[in-house]
This record gives structure tokens, C-alpha cells and sequence, in this order.
């Protein structure tokens, strides 16, 4: 007979196993995690966009010299930094080839004066002969056309000629104009084609300022008010020079991605060169007004430039897009942001734009 303690020992043995599934531990999911984070309340920065650019100066017209006939380079009047005056004697060539190809010239010019003279006569006779009916109207037109030929010749020789004097005259390189040397390119001896460079002249007057604008300054730099800058020489950091832009590269450069400004100077001070090394300070009234700073670990880019995260009221966080300006030890200058938006200013490598964030510090951004 089985006794009643018998009957309650399976009961005792199940009952931790069915209180067991009634309260079955929750396992945490990575995906409702929520993750402390440090944030900092972005600042505007007193300091505004840079606006200066490192330039030089430059002769508003400068140009590269050459023969205008080939040769070898006998003698080079002048040395790199020279004074000329329009129609000064540069740069001689070898006058022995040219003096015979004039040569030549004139002697071809003299037998087809020969040629003509023959020509002539026998189309003179021809046609005295044709009306007294002793020679064919065909051989008679063959006369005519023969000295029209000849007649021809004389002419394109007679060209030759003139050619072949303008060319001695060529052998001489002359200054167009009153300018400075500013580089030799081709020295005695050298054997030079038509129209090869040997020296460069800048011309007298005008300087300018030259300076390469980043691509963050081109729309600013074609505004109105950009059109305005203060150049300064490094050589004379007390004294500044007001300026206007004249024209600037419509494509930026292959190498360096910039596009080439020139800012005509409004005095010529005493002491100006060309070559000298300036500062262009671009018109204040086109500063950025939207200028923040951000920390640095703030920072982040995934490939699609940098930008920042903020977090939302509810706990979740969203990128926004941010220009960086300017990199400083522990902050950044940047634009795109309202002073006042609070950012993620650690750890932003692990933020993705499912994540739930807690805001478990504040740190205080220092200018």
C-alpha cells in the first residue's frame, strides 16, 4: 500500500521545475542597449573664418621673349633683372646663315629678273609673228603663259628677299617695351627655333598682388564685398596697401586645387618689387557668422565628410554635417552648427543612427 508521503514526493521533486519556467530570467538585448555618453554644448567662437592668404607680387603683364627667325645665340646683351627701354638690343644670333640665305635670295631674284627679260622678249616677238600670220595661235598663247610665269617668279623671288632682310633684321632680339628682365632662358651658344622663349620681360608699371584662393574661399572671394582686400609685404609688415580683385581662374588648378586671384594695388608704394611676398586679407564683411567650436573627438567621418552627432530629446542621436575650418589641440573651428546644440564629444566611432544614448555627462568646451 503506497502511503500519502510516498504520493507528494514527485509532486515535491516537480514543483521547482514548474516554478522555474514561470520565471524564466530576461536576457539583455544589444539592440535596446543604451549607451552613456559625455556631450558638450557647443559655443560660437569669437574667432573668425580665417580670411588671409600668402601671396606675391607680379607685374601685371609679363612675357617671354624670342627670335623671330632660328639660330645660334652669338651674344645676350642684358642679365636677369635689368632695366630696358622699348627697342633695346637684348640678344644677337649668328648673322653667317642668315647673311646667306639673303644672299641666295637676291641671286634668285636676279635670274628670274633674267628669266623675265627672256620671257618677254620672245612673247614680244610671238606676237608680232602671229599677226603677220608666221606663227600658230597656239605656240603664240605658249609665249604669253611663259612670261606671265616668269613674270610670277620675279614676284615670289623678289618676296624671298624681303623675307630673307626682315630676318637679319630678326637676329636681333628687341625689348617691345620698357620692363625688367625677370628671367634668362636661353644663354650664348644655344641653338634656338623660331619663336623659342630666351627671355622673360615684365613690364614697367602696374604690380599686383597674385594669390592662390582654397576652394572654402571661392564663392566668398566673387562676392562684392570680397572683391576689396589689404595686401601686406612681409618685408614691411606696418604698412598696407588697398586693393581690388581683377580677375580670378574660372578652373582650379589640377596639382593643387586652387584657383588664381590677382588683386590690382591702388598705390604703388616705394620699395615695391617684383617677387616680394605678401599677405591678402580678404574684406572683413564677408566673415562667417556661423562659426562654432566643437572638441575634436567630436569629429567623426564615415566617408561622407565630417560631421558630428547630436543627440534628440528622445534618446537618439542623428549626424550632422559639419565644414571644418580650422584644427586647434583639442577643439575644431567649424560651420553648420547653432550655438546651443548639444554634441557627442566622445566615443563617436561607436554611434551608428540606430543607437540609444544616455547622457551621463557634460563637458565644457574652452575657447
Amino acid at each position: 500500500m503506497i502511503t500519502v508521503a510516498a504520493r507528494l514526493i514527485p509532486l515535491a521533486l516537480a514543483a521547482p521545475l514548474v516554478l522555474g519556467g514561470c520565471f524564466e530570467r530576461a536576457t539583455p538585448s544589444a539592440q535596446n542597449a543604451i549607451t552613456p555618453v559625455q556631450v558638450a554644448r557647443v559655443i560660437p567662437s569669437r574667432e573668425t573664418q580665417p580670411r588671409a592668404y600668402a601671396g606675391t607680387i607680379r607685374p601685371r603683364r609679363e612675357a617671354d621673349l624670342g627670335f623671330r627667325a632660328a639660330g645660334r645665340i652669338s651674344a645676350r646683351l642684358v642679365d636677369v633683372g635689368a632695366n630696358v627701354t622699348a627697342g633695346q638690343s637684348l640678344a644677337l644670333l649668328d648673322p653667317t646663315d642668315i647673311a646667306l640665305q639673303q644672299r641666295q635670295a637676291e641671286a634668285d631674284l636676279a635670274a628670274a629678273e633674267a628669266s623675265l627679260a627672256q620671257a618677254s622678249a620672245d612673247a614680244a616677238r610671238s606676237r608680232t609673228l602671229r599677226v603677220q600670220g608666221w606663227v600658230a595661235a597656239q605656240e603664240d598663247e605658249l609665249k604669253q603663259a611663259t612670261a606671265r610665269t616668269a613674270q610670277e617668279k620675279v614676284a615670289s623671288a623678289r618676296a624671298a628677299v624681303q623675307l630673307a632682310r626682315n630676318r637679319s633684321d630678326h637676329a636681333t632680339l628687341r625689348a617691345p617695351h620698357a620692363g625688367i628682365v625677370t628671367a634668362v632662358l636661353a644663354d650664348p651658344g644655344t641653338v634656338v627655333t623660331e619663336g623659342q622663349p630666351v627671355l622673360r620681360l615684365a613690364e614697367t608699371g602696374e604690380l599686383e598682388a597674385e594669390v592662390a584662393l582654397p576652394e572654402t574661399a571661392l564663392l566668398k572671394a566673387g562676392l562684392a564685398a570680397a572683391k576689396d582686400a589689404t595686401v601686406s609685404l612681409w618685408a614691411q609688415p606696418g604698412q598696407f596697401i588697398r586693393a581690388h580683385l581683377r580677375e580670378r581662374a574660372g578652373a582650379a588648378d589640377p596639382k593643387l586645387r586652387t584657383y588664381l586671384a590677382r588683386y590690382a594695388l591702388e598705390t604703388q608704394p616705394t620699395g615695391l618689387a617684383i617677387g616680394m611676398t605678401a599677405t591678402v586679407t580678404l574684406s572683413q564683411a564677408e566673415q562667417a557668422s556661423d562659426v562654432t567650436l566643437v572638441p575634436l573627438a567630436a569629429l567623426a567621418d564615415r566617408g561622407a565628410g565630417q560631421a558630428v552627432w547630436l543627440v534628440k530629446p528622445d534618446g537618439g542621436v542623428v549626424a550632422r554635417p559639419v565644414q571644418v575650418l580650422a584644427l586647434r589641440a583639442t577643439t575644431a573651428l567649424v560651420t553648420g552648427l547653432a550655438p546651443g546644440d548639444e554634441v557627442i564629444a566622445m566615443g563617436v566611432q561607436k554611434i551608428d543612427p540606430q543607437s540609444r544614448v544616455r547622457i551621463a555627462d557634460r563637458a565644457t568646451i574652452v575657447e
